[in-house]
């Protein structure tokens, strides 16, 4: 196991066993007959900083990240390290196709990034929870990640979960043997104004224009820069209509 692993699993070992925020008892989790063990969760790298954990029917992704920005305007919630820190409150040393996968693996399914043009159309895939954990004081904590962003007209928190946009590929323009440029990885991994290049984006429109910016950061609820945070993500399944 490389050091970069060995600490993903050192950080996010307290996370695994705290499970997500709003989280319901799975089948496994319940009693077995003839006092049979609990089958231990699964836990599989797919990627530098990405986790994706199975326990019976529970699937979940972890991302190992760090606050990057306690306030001001903001455009993304999580970018990938190098990118668009000045604009996001979390930042991950990751390659956001891997990302990606993991949620795929997690029964998600991507739909389509936001458009523009002809009209506006929001962004839409499966429906993301995303849960926060981290320590401060020496408490372990567990927030929703919408108490980190604050509706800049309403002064309160993000009331709307994510969507599996996907992003999208392009070839590179300087070298079209090379293989194709995935967006995300610019920076647009989790999105609070629409971005075309989106990973994980609101089912709202929320403007990308400076004078516009509808989301900044909730300060107050925000731990110091440096904090380091387990990020996890759970599709939720979509509701069935009674007919």
């Amino acid at each position: 196991m490389t050091s970069r692993l060995a600490g993903l699993f050192l950080m996010l070992s307290l996370a695994l066993h705290l499970g997500c925020a709003q989280e319901k008892e799975s089948p496994a989790a319940k009693p077995l007959p003839n006092d049979a063990k609990k089958v231990e969760a699964k836990k599989v790298p797919v990627g530098p900083n990405i986790l994706f954990e199975v326990d019976g029917e529970t699937r979940k992704v972890w991302v190992s990240a760090e606050v990057c920005r306690t306030m001001g305007p903001l455009e993304q919630f999580l970018c990938r390290k190098g990118t668009k820190e000045h604009e996001s409150v979390l930042i991950a040393d990751i390659d956001a196709r891997d990302l990606h996968k993991a949620l795929m693996l997690a029964r998600g399914e991507p739909g389509s990034p936001v458009t523009f043009r002809p009209e506006y159309k929001a962004a839409t895939g499966s429906v993301i929870r995303i849960t926060l954990m981290y320590e401060k004081d020496g408490k372990k904590l567990t927030v929703p990640a919408q108490d980190w962003v604050r509706d800049t007209k309403s002064m309160k928190a993000l009331t709307h979960d994510w969507v599996f946009a996907g992003s999208r590929f392009v070839p590179d323009p300087l070298d079209k043997n090379k293989p194709p440029i995935y967006l995300a990885n610019e920076g647009d991994v989790i999105c609070v104004s629409n971005f075309e290049s989106a990973l994980l984006d609101l089912p709202i429109e929320s403007s990308k224009q400076n004078a516009e910016v509808q989301f900044e950061a909730f300060t107050e609820n925000i731990p110091p820069d440096g904090t380091k945070v387990a990020v996890c993500l759970e599709v939720i399944p979509p509701t069935t209509k009674k007919p």
